[in-house]
């Protein structure tokens, strides 16, 4: 007979006898990345309780554990959105979106920020959806605030050359279709 397994070789024969059946479980109760987090919590209990899971029934054991740790989850999203809640009341959002979603000029900005150089593009995003000014910006990329605010100022200038030269050839044109495409998609 066999000895018994001990240790990590134990733990990795039983995380590959559990991971599939708790995450079975896990998927018919919540959504991918939750079940994703619970199933690593499990497996981290399997760990630190390794002599206390049984050699009969693992798999049920392990369920039980998921179990548990799905409603902590779930107690810690309740918390979160409470807690949000209390936020958005005492320090509301300074931007309110379009209740339509985005704008054609929200498309257009994306398009133009995708044919720019990621460097350029990186730029423009922390200096305006971030609103993070030239030091700032030169502290996130690990570069100089003059540096920075040459390069924004460079890039600045290549977007809205880029944003105007599509205007300029097409004012009614769809802001998310290619302008070097043609109506079939062949250039």
């Amino acid at each position: 007979m066999p000895a018994p397994l001990a240790g990590p070789d134990r733990f990795a024969v039983l995380a590959g006898a559990v991971a599939d059946p708790v995450r079975r479980y896990l998927w018919r109760r919540t959504d991918e990345a939750t079940a994703d987090d619970v199933l690593a919590a499990t497996l981290s209990v399997l760990w630190r309780r390794l002599a206390d899971v049984p050699e009969d029934d693992p798999i049920a054991w392990s369920i039980g554990v998921a179990r548990l740790q799905l409603q902590n989850a779930r107690r810690m999203q309740r918390r979160q959105v409470l807690l949000t809640h209390r936020i958005a009341v005492v320090d509301p959002p300074q931007e309110v979106r379009d209740a339509d979603g985005p704008s054609a000029t929200d498309d257009a900005v994306r398009f133009v920020l995708s044919r720019l150089r990621e460097s350029d593009a990186e730029l423009l995003r922390l200096w305006s959806w971030e609103e993070l000014d030239a030091r700032q910006i030169g502290e996130v990329l690990g570069i100089t605030p003059n540096a920075a605010s040459i390069r924004l100022h460079r890039a600045r200038l290549r977007f809205a050359e880029l944003y105007e030269g599509r205007a300029a050839q097409d004012p009614t044109q769809d802001p998310t279709q290619d302008p070097t495409t043609t109506e079939g998609g062949a250039r």
